[in-house]
């Protein structure tokens, strides 16, 4: 894929001559909503040989201004900035999402936007986006700026799936349900977790079985339990096995939950690199075992499983 260029303020785009053509969300998941969005953006740029920019936030606006109502997020950052790059834009402006930024209407966020970035020819979003100072942006406002300001305005209808409208908070449910086959649909491909190895508690070594820990931190994960898994590391991709949970064998201090990765005929270190973990079936639930044993047995077998060839998870297995 081509690269594309991230910019985290408007002014560093500069387009020269040519207009631009902007698609802005928080884009979490990057479902078959958001891509229309985004492909309706790129194919209005393409027609008016402008610049499609893609805009969006580096964290949820609810982490700034309500905590309590932050939910857990499908995608980390840097794995929604690949999948938004993957979809071709010319750009991609990163917001910092700060106190001061939440404190903006919607109208000085538009105007601010057509300032730094010359001519606007059209701005694109779902229907129902809100933006802004207590949500005081939306369609109707960025309508009556585009007249005095010259761009046009696309509100995209949002995209159902099995007669439901496909959202980031329905994918999120159906990621938390256990049903990845329903989000993957909804997504557009294979539901992956993406995180950074963290350094471990190398209990994982002691059991023989070396285990990489990945930060899951922010981000809605499937039920606790075992999975059949593939993961890309390097671009190579190993068949592995997965353990969502709180390891209630081993009486650990911490009681949190644990991503826990095992990668099949993989010998060297992973720490501080990020993986991709493409889901397979889920093996089975997490269990309390009698003892360490007896656990190492069973991941023996959840090994000896995996090997067998779990069927994989659908056919969409592209790497988003």
């Amino acid at each position: 894929p081509r690269l594309v260029k991230i910019i985290h303020a408007a002014n560093e785009l500069n387009p020269g001559d040519r207009q631009v053509c902007l698609a802005i969300g928080f884009f979490d998941g990057v479902h078959l909503g958001h891509q229309q969005i985004i492909r309706h953006t790129i194919a209005d740029a393409r027609q008016h040989d402008a610049m499609a920019l893609i805009i969006t936030f580096d964290s949820h606006p609810n982490a700034v201004v309500a905590p309590e109502r932050c939910p857990p997020l499908v995608y980390s950052l840097s794995q929604k900035l690949r999948t938004l790059e993957s979809l071709g834009p010319d750009a991609l402006l990163l917001i910092h999402f700060d106190r001061a930024f939440s404190q903006q209407t919607g109208e000085q966020f538009i105007r601010s936007l057509a300032a730094d970035l010359g001519r606007l020819q059209s701005i694109c979003v779902g229907a129902n986006f809100t933006f802004g100072y207590k949500r005081s942006g939306n369609i109707t406002l960025l309508q009556q700026l585009g007249r005095e300001l010259g761009f046009s305005v696309h509100g995209l209808a949002a995209v159902a799936l099995n007669g439901r409208i496909i959202s980031s908070t329905r994918v999120r449910e159906a990621v938390q349900a256990g049903d990845l086959d329903l989000a993957g649909q909804m997504l557009g491909r294979t539901y992956c977790l993406v995180g950074r190895v963290l350094g471990g508690g190398q209990v994982g070594r002691q059991l023989g079985f070396p285990t990489a820990n990945l930060d899951a931190a922010g981000l809605m994960l499937p039920p606790k339990g075992v999975y059949a898994a593939r993961t890309v590391v390097g671009g190579q991709v190993y068949p592995s096995i997965l353990n969502i949970g709180t390891r209630p064998t081993l009486q650990s201090e911490d009681p949190s939950v644990r991503v826990e990765v095992h990668l099949l005929d993989f010998k060297d270190d992973l720490y501080g690199q990020e993986l991709e973990v493409i889901f397979g079936e889920r093996v089975r639930a997490e269990q309390k075992f009698a003892s360490v044993a007896e656990l190492k047995m069973q991941i023996a077998r959840d090994i000896q499983k995996t090997r067998s060839g779990v069927p994989e998870n659908g056919s969409r297995a592209g790497v988003g």
